[in-house]
C-alpha cells in the first residue's frame, strides 16, 4: 500500500508572518489526522520560520525549487545544500517553472539527481498543455517528461521520487481533469513508462499525485482512483480550512 501524500504549494504567496499564521492554523486543523503525509511548501523567505513553527509536528516541509549546483556564481538561486538544511522535500519542474523560466527536461533531471544526492525527496511535476491535450499528445508528452526526469537514476533512487501529474490546462483554471482520465494517464503514461525503465514493482511503489484545480469538493473523487496517491495543491492550500478538508478527503 502506498501512503498518500498531499503537498501545499503556496507559490509566490504569504509573507513570513502570514506563512507562520497559516502554518499554525494547518497544524491545529490536522492535529488528529493519521495515515497520510502532508508537506507545506512556502516561499524561500518563509522556510526557516515555517520550519520553526512546525517543530514537533508530523507535518513536513518542502521548497518550491532549487538549483542543481551546490554553490557558485548563480545570483538569486538556492542550492540543494541550502534546501537540505531546512527541508525534506523539494518541488521540481513545475509547469510554471517550465513556462515562465525556461526550465527544460534536462534541467529537471539534473535537479532530481542533485536532490537525491543530498537526501531530499523530489516531487517531480509532469503534464501536458491544452494544445497538446487536444492534439492527443498527452501520453507522448507526459511519458517523455517521465523518461527524461528519471534518466540515469538507479532503481533505488527512482523509488524515492514522487511524481505530480499536473495537466497545465487545469492549473489555476478551476477546471480539473476528470478523475478517471487522470487515473488512466497515470497508469499508462507514468507507471507504464516506469515499468519499462525499471520493473513493475518499482512502478507500483512510486507515489503519483494529481494537481490542477484540486478543491475540498472534488478531492475524494480523485482519491478513490487506484493510481492517484494524493495531491499537489495550489490555490486551495492558501487557507487552512480548505487545505485541511482536502487532506481529510484524501483518506476516503
Amino acid at each position: 500500500m502506498r501512503t498518500p501524500i498531499v503537498a501545499a504549494n503556496w507559490k509566490m504567496h504569504k509573507t513570513i508572518r502570514e506563512a507562520v499564521d497559516l502554518t499554525r492554523d494547518v497544524r491545529r486543523a490536522l492535529l488528529d489526522v493519521q495515515g497520510i503525509e502532508v508537506v507545506l511548501c512556502p516561499p524561500f523567505t518563509a522556510l526557516s520560520a515555517v520550519r520553526d513553527t512546525l517543530g514537533g509536528s508530523w507535518i513536513q516541509l518542502g521548497a518550491q525549487n532549487m538549483h542543481f549546483e551546490e554553490q557558485g556564481a548563480f545570483t538569486g538561486e538556492i542550492s540543494p545544500l541550502m534546501v537540505a538544511e531546512l527541508c525534506q522535500y523539494v518541488i521540481l519542474g513545475h509547469s510554471e517553472r517550465r513556462q515562465y523560466f525556461g526550465e527544460t527536461d534536462e534541467g529537471v533531471n539534473k535537479k532530481t539527481k542533485a536532490a537525491l544526492a543530498h537526501g531530499l525527496i523530489p516531487i517531480v511535476c509532469v503534464g501536458e498543455n491544452l494544445e497538446q491535450n487536444r492534439a492527443g499528445q498527452t501520453s507522448a508528452v507526459v511519458g517523455g517528461q517521465v523518461r527524461a526526469a528519471f534518466q540515469g537514476l538507479s532503481r533505488q533512487e527512482a523509488a524515492r521520487v514522487i511524481i505530480a501529474y499536473e495537466p497545465v490546462w487545469a492549473i489555476g483554471t478551476g477546471i480539473p481533469a476528470e478523475p478517471a482520465d487522470v487515473n488512466r494517464i497515470i497508469g499508462v503514461s507514468i507507471r507504464g513508462v516506469l515499468a519499462e525503465l525499471y520493473d513493475e514493482e518499482t512502478a507500483q511503489a512510486i507515489r503519483v499525485q494529481y494537481g490542477g484545480s484540486v478543491k475540498p469538493d472534488n478531492m475524494a473523487d480523485f482519491a478513490r482512483q487506484p493510481e492517484i496517491d494524493g495531491a499537489l495543491v495550489g490555490g486551495a492550500s492558501l487557507k487552512a480550512d480548505s487545505f485541511a478538508a482536502i487532506v481529510k478527503a484524501t483518506l476516503v
